[in-house]
């Protein structure tokens, strides 16, 4: 009986104290927004539903500037989820191989793996972004001499196409029918065009974690006890089908931990996307900034989206 009334004790003070805690933040947003009106600021949240007056250069979510500001903002979460999704899975196969390498008998392969990580772990991401970005914009050839990579996927200072799976007769998607790109005299036409803005961000984003997540591998593939190899080897498993079945499964209860961590900082680094021009949520509430002067309403959008990611 003392045990369930001190358990319904420690969930009242919890309940009462995030009560309290929510308490003090409506507070505080009411007394900024108060102090913003007494100084002949504009302020509040009724802009969302104003016409934007601007618009969005590219993203899956269709918009143009006659629509609400909270559809522009919603239009930036989604470039936002488009760049960092890809960028997770990118991180986390390269990363693994990586850090897979690291411990590889090889000395060439693991020096490798090491110059890698301390390379791109030791330079500021941004530092890399705009490298990336300058290197594709700068470096790489006119969209009119763009360059194959393999059968139907061209690469140019215009960004990347490749096939895409459109609609057949009917509207059917079943068979699927691809686009294929080609390059005409002026630019690649048809299939999927990636932009030089969103390459740049997949990429520097994908490489700065891979480097990190190779030494979380690394760590959880070290903490499995060397019996456990041993204990491989004595059933005939040959190297890779040691690391598969005794290895790995055995490191992912320290790996997860850490690479969950790792992955909510590649979402919340996607916002130094604005560098180059990609239009992801910061760069939405900077132009929305620029348009109506809610500075404070749309900080606290953002911190409310990025917490809620």
């Amino acid at each position: 009986m003392k045990s369930r009334r001190a358990t319904w004790l420690a969930w009242a003070l919890q309940a009462l104290l995030v009560a309290a805690v929510l308490g003090v933040a409506v507070w505080l947003v009411n007394h900024a927004l108060e102090v913003l009106r007494s100084r002949g600021v504009r302020s509040g949240f009724d802009f969302l539903l104003a016409p934007a007056g601007f618009d969005i250069s590219e993203g899956w979510l269709a918009f143009d500037a006659s629509q609400p500001f909270w559809r522009a903002f919603l239009a930036g979460l989604v470039n936002t989820i488009r760049a960092a999704v890809p960028a997770a899975v990118l991180s986390v196969l390269l990363g693994t191989l990586i850090g897979i390498g690291r411990l590889a008998s090889h000395t060439l392969l693991r020096g490798i793996c090491t110059a890698y990580v301390e390379l791109l772990r030791n330079v500021p991401l941004l530092v890399q972004l705009l490298m990336l970005y300058f290197a594709i914009t700068q470096l790489l050839p006119d969209s009119t001499e763009a360059m194959e990579l393999v059968p139907g996927v061209w690469l140019s200072k215009g960004g990347l196409s490749m096939p895409w799976p459109v609609a057949g007769e009917g509207g059917s998607w079943w068979p699927p029918h691809f686009e294929w790109p080609e390059r005409g005299p002026f630019n690649v036409s048809g299939g999927a065009a990636i932009s030089p803005e969103y390459l740049a961000v997949v990429l520097a984003l994908s490489l700065y974690t891979a480097s990190y997540v190779a030494e979380i591998v690394r760590a959880g593939i070290l903490s499995v006890s060397r019996g456990q190899v041993l204990a491989g080897q004595a059933l005939g498993l040959s190297s890779v089908q040691q690391l598969r079945i005794v290895i790995l499964p055995q490191a992912l209860r320290v790996i997860v931990p850490s690479l969950t961590n790792q992955l909510l900082a590649l979402t919340k680094n996607s916002s130094l996307a604005v560098a180059v021009g990609y239009p992801e949520l910061v760069s939405v509430a900077n132009t929305s900034i620029n348009s109506t002067g809610r500075a404070f309403e749309c900080i606290a959008v953002l911190m409310c989206v990025y917490l809620l990611l």
